[in-house]
Order: C-alpha cells, then sequence, then structure tokens
C-alpha cells in the first residue's frame, strides 16, 4: 500500500551499468545481458544504484558462481551482518533478494541492527550544527581501546548511543585499572614462572571465590554475547574486574603472598595467572591492543593472543555456604573501614568486633576468614558477645557490631561536646536577645524577624541533642 517507484538509476563513473537497451530507429526497450543484433541497440549509460553491487558481497566475496570453491563451501550463509537501521532498506534487503535470487539462500545466518551515534544532546552529528567528533582526536586523547570500549558497551540493539566524553574518560580509567592490576600480577610472579607451575592445590576460600566468581562471569558473557547484548556483557566485565578482581582480590591476595608456606604462595600466583588470563582474553574483542600487551607480558601459549581459545570454566569446587561466608566477610571489612572513618580513627587501628546472623545469634569465627580480616581491616573478631554499648552495621545476611568504647574516646568527646553545646548555648542568648529587643521585632522586617526565629528553634535543638549526648558520655566515664 502507496508503495511507490524507486529511481534505481545513478550517473557515476563505476557501477554495473543497467542492462537496459534502446532501439535506434524505433526506441523500443530490451532489457537482459544484450539485444540479439547489437549494433542496432544502444545500451542505457547509468549505472545501477551501489547497493546493488553491494549486495553481492555476501557471496562474491567467496567465489561465486563458482560454489564449490572451499570459501564459499565453509563461509556461506555468513554468521552476522552489523549494520545501522538507515539502511535497512537499502542495503540489507537488497542482500537479501540478491541472495536468494543467485545461490538460493539467505545471505546471513544473523542481522544485527545498531543505532546511531548522536551527540550528548541526542542530535544527529552534522557540518551545519558543527556537532561531530573526529576519532583521531578522541583516539590521541584516550587511546582506541577506550573508543571501542565506549561504543561496544553502551549502547543496546537498536537504540541511538549518545557520545558522551566522560564515559569514553570512564572506559579509559577502566584499562588503566587493568593495566595496573597486571603490573601487580607480574611483579609478584617472578621472571622464571611459566603455565606449567600452575597448582591449585592448596587454593585458600578466598581463591576459590573469585575462581568460581570468574565462571559465573564466563557465562553470563556467554551468554549475553550469543545475544549480541553487549552492553550487558560490559556491565558483567566491568563490575567483575574492577570491584571483585582488582578492588578485593587482588588486596585479599597479598596475604596468600606473604605466606611462609610456599605452596599457598603458588596456589596465590597460580590464581592470579588463571583470572588475568581469562579476563584479557575475554576482553580482546573489545580492548584489543591493551590486552594483547599484557597477554604478551604474562606467562603465555602461543605467538599471539589472536591464537588463544576462549576461557573454559575453572569448575570450582566451592560450596553456597562457602560463597556466602566470603561475602559477609566483604562487607565486615567495608563496615569496619567505615566505622574507622566516620570516628576518626586510623586504618590501621586495631578494634575488636561481633558478628550476628540475621536472627541476631552470635557468629563464631572461622580461623581463616578471622585471619583475613585482621590482614586487612585490622579487627579482631571475637567469639564472645558485647555487653557494652554498640556501634552496629548491617553486613551480609547479618550484623557487625564494635564496642562504641573501642572507637570513641570518651573524655575527649566529653571536652567535644561542651565546647560545642557552648557555642550553641552563646547563640541562643545572642538570639533571645535579639527577639527579646522591640526595636528589632517591631522595625526589622517581617522576614528577617521569621529567620531569627527559626534560627533559635534550630539551636535550642541542637543544644537538646548535645546536652543528651553529653549526658550519655560523662555516665559512661562514671561507670
Amino acid at each position: 500500500e502507496n508503495i511507490k517507484d524507486w529511481c534505481i538509476s545513478r550517473q557515476l563513473w563505476w557501477g554495473h551499468r543497467i542492462p537496459a537497451w534502446y532501439h535506434k530507429e524505433s526506441g523500443a526497450v530490451h532489457v537482459g545481458e544484450e539485444p540479439a543484433d547489437s549494433e542496432n541497440w544502444v545500451q542505457d549509460e547509468d549505472v545501477l544504484d551501489t547497493w546493488f553491487s553491494s549486495a553481492l558481497w555476501p557471496f562474491s566475496t567467496l567465489g561465486w558462481p563458482d560454489i564449490k570453491q572451499a570459501d564459499y563451501q565453509r563461509y556461506y550463509p555468513n554468521d552476522v551482518l552489523v549494520t545501522g537501521y538507515d539502511i535497512i532498506f537499502f542495503w540489507v534487503a537488497r542482500m537479501a533478494f540478491q541472495a536468494r535470487h543467485f545461490t538460493g539462500g539467505r545471505p546471513f545466518k544473523d542481522v544485527l541492527i545498531h543505532g546511531l551515534i548522536r551527540d550528548a544532546q541526542g542530535r544527529k552529528m552534522s557540518k551545519s550544527l558543527g556537532n561531530g567528533v573526529d576519532p583521531m582526536d578522541v583516539i590521541d586523547q584516550y587511546g582506541c581501546d577506550a573508543l571501542r570500549f565506549f561504543l561496544t558497551t553502551n549502547s543496546t540493539p537498536g537504540q541511538d548511543l549518545r557520545y558522551i566524553e566522560e564515559k569514553v574518560e570512564a572506559s579509559w580509567n577502566f584499562i588503566n585499572k587493568i593495566w595496573n592490576a597486571s603490573r601487580f600480577v607480574l611483579m609478584n610472579l617472578g621472571d622464571d614462572f611459566s603455565l606449567e607451575q600452575l597448582d591449585f592445590t592448596h587454593v585458600s576460600i578466598i581463591d576459590k571465590w573469585i575462581l568460581k566468581r570468574l565462571d559465573e562471569v564466563l557465562m553470563q558473557v556467554e551468554e549475553n554475547m550469543d545475544r549480541y547484548e553487549f552492553a550487558l556483557v560490559g556491565n558483567a566485565l566491568y563490575s567483575f574486574v574492577w570491584d571483585d578482581f582488582c578492588s578485593w582480590y587482588i588486596e585479599l591476595s597479598k596475604a596468600g603472598l606473604h605466606s611462609e608456606d610456599e605452596a599457598v604462595k603458588q596456589a596465590t600466583r597460580s590464581t592470579l595467572v588463571w583470572v588475568l588470563s581469562a579476563i584479557v582474553r575475554i576482553l580482546h574483542p573489545f580492548m584489543p591492543f591493551v590486552s594483547e600487551a599484557i597477554y604478551q607480558a604474562m606467562p603465555h601459549a602461543h605467538a599471539s593472543i589472536n591464537l588463544e581459545t576462549w576461557p573454559v570454566s575453572f569448575g570450582c569446587d566451592i560450596s553456597e555456604h562457602e560463597m556466602r561466608d566470603v561475602k559477609q566477610l566483604l562487607s565486615m571489612i567495608s563496615a569496619v573501614r567505615e566505622i574507622k572513618k566516620e570516628y576518626g580513627l586510623k586504618p590501621s587501628a586495631e578494634i575488636a568486633i561481633t558478628i550476628y546472623d540475621e536472627s541476631g545469634a552470635l557468629k563464631k569465627p572461622s580461623t581463616q576468614l578471622a585471619a583475613i580480616l585482621r590482614f586487612m581491616g585490622h579487627a579482631n573478631w571475637l567469639s564472645e558477645d558485647l555487653c557494652e554499648e554498640k556501634v552496629v552495621r548491617a553486613i551480609h545476611e547479618g550484623t557487625l557490631a564494635v564496642a562504641l568504647a573501642q572507637v570513641v574516646d570518651v573524655e575527649a568527646e566529653i571536652v567535644k561536646l561542651r565546647t560545642q553545646k557552648e557555642k550553641i548555648q552563646s547563640e541562643i542568648k545572642r538570639a533571645q536577645g535579639m527577639l527579646n529587643n522591640p526595636n528589632f521585632v517591631n522595625k526589622a522586617p517581617e522576614a528577617k524577624v521569621a529567620a531569627e526565629q527559626e534560627k533559635l528553634r534550630n539551636y535550642q535543638k541542637q543544644f537538646d541533642a548535645l546536652s543528651k549526648q553529653l549526658e550519655t558520655m560523662e555516665a559512661k566515664r562514671n561507670n
């Protein structure tokens, strides 16, 4: 319905000549390869639209019309065509019907339609608006891999992508994070570490946790890669690499690397190599240059990462209970650091904690996890309940408690509260003096008087709160 004729001819110096012939005398039209008496016919000088020749690409590049050629037999139909939605009619449809006509089959198994790149405001990039971005300028500033990772992981199929420089910079920061992590791994391997030395016999619960997390992420990546959901792949990899591997495992691995047991050290080194090797191979399609550089610096099996196989699942033997324990441990370390920061304690300050499960029952410490907590958080996990006033934080599947006396210097807090109370008291006195002055109340603008009344109410609330805190601290000191 409402279909209109489409002009297929172009006046170009190249292309496929239109197979239309005009008789020199009668003006009759012949459509075909050549008329019978070609000397009486003249071929149209125009060429077919470029898309007609482009449509031949899926099979003409593979040896067609000789369909017995090895390339044609192996690669046709092609796996996937990636293209924008703006040329579905011009290119994709033409490839489909020409392939059907000339080969009797489809040219591709899948067609992935992506959107257009727009500016930060969602406008189409154009010369008239002057909002175009030169990719070479971006590459000069952030590198090719940062731009590639941004483009491949920040859009969903069929949706337009807004070019936002801060996101390219975030990709650049992500690459730097991976680079620094690889330097840490290489620094702790030594010069003679080889793939033959990989030994996972004495892996710790932390080693098993990161290996299991890698397996989980690998499964997510494979599922979403098969569905062309590259944004989901990017999110999964970013979270795993930045949070689980760089922020947590590399820090936690220091305990194993500094162990006096050589078998434990070797298990930690092996885990670092296994995980980093898998990371660079998974990321290679998204950031080929950095991943190749890291691969070459690591113990590797091939001349190039391009010859490597896709990572396989480690198949780590770790129970759900152990995974929950590690998740709780990580949240414990975060809670301890948060408390120290809030109360102005040094990160190296030693404190004692207790852990309670979701039902409120005291959780006994495990030797291995307690040792990691001491190493990472300078916190001693107690097996007995705290009877004192506590500072409590929610953690994974439970709560963490610290005796208030451990994080607060009672005498110093009393002095601090008294000073604050005296300051607020003087402000209350000043405000009351102004509001008790008839000249101020009667002559000042209403807004000014109202503002001063509001200040007085706030000062009084602060005074009452400080008085209550001071009373609590003085009672604690007297006890």
